[in-house]
């Protein structure tokens, strides 16, 4: 997957990782919470991959 594609599916774990944090604190259910939290600590590394792959290309472009 390219940076843009790392860097989007990233913000969209992290957006759902907080959204089943939020149903799961709402209802009591530690386990949806535990999940949530697990998603979007993988969005994040995704989205810091993302920006990495971005950086590596832009300072291959440049030599």
């Amino acid at each position: 997957m390219g940076s843009t594609g790392d860097k989007i599916s990233g913000k969209a774990n992290e957006a759902a990782g907080k959204v089943k944090q939020a149903v799961g604190k709402a209802t009591g259910d530690d386990s949806m919470r535990a999940k949530g939290a697990v998603q979007e600590a993988k969005g994040k590394t995704q989205s810091t991959v993302g920006k990495g792959k971005e950086k590596l290309k832009d300072a291959v472009d440049r030599v």
